[in-house]
């Protein structure tokens, strides 16, 4: 009796334990066509700007490229978030890649029949961007639909692997495939997008309640200032204004570090290539960080975690500047972006788990969209400065403005004795 007694309470305890995550069908069929939507995403960043210098020989349209995809994406970044929040995501997210499938192929017919335009092309980026802002902040709320919140930093740092991944292949398989044939990296794409969409089909996952009108906010979900709900959200706590100011000085800061160490290598005689390999080391740093996800968090509080990474970045800004040198960027790189996989899953267990569902996608798109602000702001002020200066000042100058950033933080209490939620 005693014997039958423990083998039922062994195998309910066994019933009620999660599937592990390899075995999660669900998320990792959802996780590779993530990896397929960012790889696609990745090489079109290289291969559209190198398409239109071609076509061109202007670089200021080459630049245009990426210009009007970041416009569309905070453009309507928020609204994103306000309709994955009232309408079913699977569908959003299956009409986003449907979407960014048809661009793709767009682009492959004209060039078929020799009639791609620098406005098809531009208008092929403002698509891009706009499936970003409204796919976005529905495959991160996917992902975490489908797996238990035992298992959701296993996850994450899982997914860290992705975007790191996909940002060290991308590039170079973009360059790489345009010199095969103009169309090739653009069908590329497509098949990427293609993959993505499959796999947004193959899996069912929740959406918010729907009530009878189609919304999720009541009266139609279409309350005033519904839109700006997330934003709202975000200031009115203090503990997620500093972790979004400490994030965004660090984006703003390192926007503005690449360009002024790709002109210090410049000047200092390095090729192209080496430029490249030289600013890899962002996504092997971000690769080597993403297995020390859990062990960090166990080690640090949210708090001292996030300085500390943010601390950390200071002294990798001064190292190219007093040396220079494409190894010592590499490695400068690779340092900084050790800890930014931990912080990006800590973000994600301070805001977005703590919200509830019916205003998480608002969330979500309102704290990328504060995010992305600071690098083309970034990437605009090191480009003043550069009129002006040479490299290696404005390096030790963006060290210096970076620290002084992360002193009212540092010094503030809304960090201090911050705790990981149960």
């Amino acid at each position: 009796m005693t014997t039958d007694l423990g083998t039922a309470a062994r195998a309910q305890a066994d019933a009620q334990q999660p599937v592990p995550l390899r075995r999660n069908w669900r998320f990792q069929v959802l996780w590779g066509g993530a990896a397929s939507a960012m790889l696609g995403t990745c090489l079109a960043d290289t291969a559209y700007p190198l398409l239109l210098l071609a076509m061109t020989g202007s670089p200021a349209l080459a630049g245009a490229f990426g210009a009007v995809q970041f416009a569309a994406s905070a453009v309507f970044g928020l609204h994103g978030g306000a309709v994955a929040d009232r309408h079913d995501r699977r569908r959003i997210l299956l009409a986003a890649d449907a979407v960014r499938l048809l661009a793709a192929l767009s682009v492959v017919a004209a060039l078929a029949l020799h009639r791609l335009t620098v406005p098809h092309t531009l208008l092929v980026a403002a698509v891009l961007g706009a499936t970003m802002a409204y796919g976005g902040p529905v495959r991160m709320l996917a992902i975490r639909a489908v797996v238990p919140a035992v298992q959701l930093r296993q996850a994450l740092a899982q997914d860290e692997l992705r975007v790191n991944g996909a940002a060290l292949i991308g590039p170079p398989l973009g360059g790489f495939l345009l010199g095969l044939g103009t169309a090739v990296p653009f069908l590329t794409t497509a098949v990427t997008s293609l993959l993505a969409l499959s796999a947004s089909w193959a899996v069912r996952f929740e959406s918010p309640a729907q009530n009878a009108d189609g919304g999720a906010d009541g009266e139609g979900g279409e309350q005033r200032g519904a839109v700006l709900e997330g934003v709202r959200y975000l200031l009115s706590k203090k503990l997620l204004r500093s972790t979004l100011l400490v994030t965004l000085a660090m984006n703003l800061a390192g926007s503005a570090m690449l360009l002024a160490v790709m002109v210090r290598l410049r000047d200092g005689g390095t090729s192209t290539g080496g430029i490249g390999l030289a600013l890899a080391g962002e996504a092997v740093g971000g690769l080597l960080g993403a297995p020390l996800v859990t062990r960090l968090h166990k080690r640090l509080a949210p708090g001292a975690l996030l300085l500390v990474v943010a601390w950390s970045a200071v002294p990798m800004f001064l190292l190219p500047a007093l040396l220079g040198g494409p190894v010592v960027v590499f490695c400068s790189l690779a340092v900084m972006m050790l800890g930014v996989p931990a912080l990006r899953v800590m973000v994600d267990v301070l805001i977005f788990q703590q919200v509830p569902d019916e205003l998480r996608g608002r969330v979500i798109a309102a704290t990328m969209t504060l995010l992305m602000v600071g690098m083309p702001i970034g990437t605009f002020v090191s480009g003043l400065l550069l009129d002006r200066f040479a490299a290696g000042p404005v390096l030790v100058a963006l060290a210096a403005l970076l620290g002084l950033g992360l002193l009212p933080s540092t010094l503030g209490r809304s960090l201090r004795g911050t705790s990981w939620p149960a």
